[in-house]
């Protein structure tokens, strides 16, 4: 299941930099990007227990600041090449077959459509960092495998509020959960309404993810098991 998992990060990461413009490169035990990535995304991601540091490095621009790799399976050490470990997380994983969450009441979730949801969404999603929310690109509205999904309440002025949400990103075997938020820091009711919404849109799906801290232990309370840990590697 991590190879999966991984896989699919992968697939979530090149579905960003292609909203971007900028085209990954999927080895066989290694996905990679010549040029810099997006805010928060790795230039490169392991997708093999046996990938050594010649897989990553020789895809990638270090030269720009900036540069990244994540290491799904924990197992490189980059340090002799100038990186250093910036985030220590544990893949998840949400067999099918478990019961379905309760989703909150009075949050709805739904795929977000159009460019103006898109922008709503991603405003949320940066806390009203203008600079960050703009990585999400319209772009991804027209990504096969990528939705972004909004937990939304009735604003008081009229229409809806986007409270809650996360993307997700189809493979062929799992559902990858990722960025997921609540405005009101309530993460357990987050991920309930999450996964409620995505066994209702892609019913008999497992899900995955990867997840540290507070984000983690909610996604344990609904279920998701924890997995083995990964890096992300930052050049120091």
């Amino acid at each position: 299941m991590i190879a999966d998992a991984a896989r699919n990060n992968a697939e979530w990461c090149d579905a960003m930099c292609r909203a971007h413009g900028i085209s990954g490169v999927f080895g066989e035990r290694a996905w990679t990007s010549e040029f810099r990535t997006p805010p928060l995304y790795p230039d490169a991601v392991t997708l093999s227990p046996g990938a050594a540091a010649q897989d990553v490095l020789d895809g990638i621009d270090r030269a720009a600041p900036g540069c990244s790799v994540k290491d799904s399976f924990g197992r490189l050490d980059l340090s002799s090449d100038g990186f250093e470990v910036i985030i220590e997380a544990r893949w998840i994983h949400r067999p099918a077959t478990l019961a379905t969450p309760v989703a909150p009441a009075g949050v709805v979730w739904r795929p977000v459509r159009t460019t103006s949801g898109l922008a709503q969404w991603a405003a949320a999603w940066a806390g009203g960092d203008g600079d960050m929310a703009g990585i999400f690109r319209p772009e991804l509205l027209t990504d096969r495998a990528t939705t972004v999904l909004a937990g939304t309440t009735e604003a008081a002025e009229g229409g809806r509020r986007t409270v809650a949400g996360a993307v997700v990103s189809r493979s062929a075997s799992v559902l990858g959960v990722s960025n997921l938020f609540a405005v009101d820091g309530d993460l357990d009711r987050a991920w309930a309404g999450c996964l409620a919404a995505v066994a209702r849109l892609w019913p008999g799906m497992p899900v995955v993810g990867w997840e540290a801290g507070e984000s983690l232990d909610a996604a344990m309370g609904q279920g998701c098991l924890p997995g083995q840990e990964l890096r992300v590697w930052l050049a120091s």
